[in-house]
């Protein structure tokens, strides 16, 4: 396992299902970690349970004021900040329903404050003289999907400004990367099946290659990887962490050219 000891991460939307995946890899890997979230009893029970390795702030990351200083206090404890995982998103989408309001709320979250949290954490990865920032785009970013408009659009667009923030930032040895998950069993998944996973491994058995939904941990080894030493290399790349979905085409998992002989 990559060695993190000596190493700062702050984790947007940390208290979700797959920012604790998240949280727990890093600290089992060395690295002190910060938790920033608006669910302030999921927040602080993560933190408690992970130890000193670990701190919660809460935070609206849509409060540029309240974003800067949650910055400077993860600074000013664990003595610098080395990378970003901007993970916090909202779900919110009516498709073509959709208000203004929403659309702004949705884009503010998803996509303006990701950009903002990145600007909140340069000036302490200048000063470390490098750093690691991973973005969360979706597998919905490519494929149109029945009733959703603002959250693809939303994550379609954060992995434009990944690829901008990775050439802006190439020169102060920031590397800046994209993870695109497919079906993962999240706190939106769980909800939604009413905490059946077996219902949700075999509804996703034809959109996935491997047949099932993804762990939150599947995704947080991919998020460790791109903040490691490993990925030195990588930069301005999404990483399709969705077990194969992206590369299936309209046949899926089923045979189609059978389906002629009726």
């Amino acid at each position: 396992m990559e060695d993190f000891h000596a190493r700062t991460v702050i984790i947007t939307g940390g208290a979700t299902l797959i920012g604790q995946a998240v949280a727990e890899s890093f600290v089992a890997a060395g690295a002190g970690v910060a938790i920033l979230d608006i669910d302030a009893e999921a927040g602080a029970a993560l933190a408690d349970r992970l130890g000193p390795a670990a701190c919660f702030l809460a935070t609206d990351i849509t409060d540029d004021v309240r974003l800067q200083q949650a910055v400077e206090e993860v600074e000013a404890r664990f003595g610098g900040i080395d990378a970003l995982i901007n993970l916090a998103c909202s779900y919110l989408d009516e498709g073509v329903a959709s208000s203004r309001a929403d659309w702004l709320q949705a884009l503010d979250i998803n996509l303006v404050s990701a950009v903002m949290a990145s600007k909140a954490v340069l000036p302490a990865m200048r000063r470390r003289g490098s750093g690691v920032i991973v973005n969360f785009s979706s597998i919905s970013a490519q494929a149109a999907q029945t009733g959703r408009w603002l959250y693809p659009a939303s994550k379609a667009a954060i992995r434009q400004v990944t690829r901008s923030m990775a050439l802006d930032f190439a020169e102060e040895g920031i590397r800046v990367n994209a993870v695109s998950p497919g079906w993962t069993w999240s706190r939106l998944i769980e909800e939604v099946s009413g905490g059946d996973r077996e219902r949700t491994d075999e509804v996703a058995s034809d959109f996935h290659m491997l047949g099932r939904a993804g762990d939150p941990a599947e995704v947080a080894q991919v998020v460790l990887f791109l903040c490691s030493d490993r990925a030195s290399f990588v930069t301005g790349a999404d990483y399709a962490v969705d077990g194969g979905y992206s590369a299936l085409g309209p046949e899926q998992r089923v045979p189609a050219i059978p389906r002629l002989a009726g």
